[in-house]
């Protein structure tokens, strides 16, 4: 059973940080592009930023220069460590993983259950 298990979310004032992890569990043999997404009440769902088995980032326009996405491979473990939040950041974070379960098997994309986090004084 391959999971994702998501943590770090919470309730913190404007200006503030937190920092989000995702551990992916199970019988996996390689975990490929690694992300966070995020929903707002009444939105959809957004990609917030990716990164690559090498380590190649990309982020959305809305959080490049206060969110910083990162991956322990050895752990196959995402972070995303979030800084200066603002209250439009408020948001449920999920977690995306893209996984290879066995060698020569496809890569199928897996989520985490979500994780809420709260921008609010």
């Amino acid at each position: 059973q391959v999971q994702l298990v998501e943590s770090g979310g919470g309730l913190v004032q404007p200006g503030g940080s937190l920092r989000l992890s995702c551990a992916a569990s199970g019988s996996i043999f390689s975990a490929n592009a690694m992300g966070w997404y995020r929903q707002a009440p009444g939105k959809q769902r957004e990609s917030v930023a990716k990164i690559t088995s090498d380590g190649s980032t990309i982020y959305a326009d809305s959080v490049k220069g206060r969110f910083t996405i990162s991956r322990d491979n050895a752990k196959m473990t995402v972070y995303l460590q979030m800084n200066s939040l603002k209250p439009e950041d408020t948001a449920v974070y999920y977690c995306n993983a893209v996984l290879q379960l066995r060698l020569g098997g496809l890569n199928a994309a897996y989520w985490g259950q979500g994780t809420q986090v709260t921008v609010s004084s």
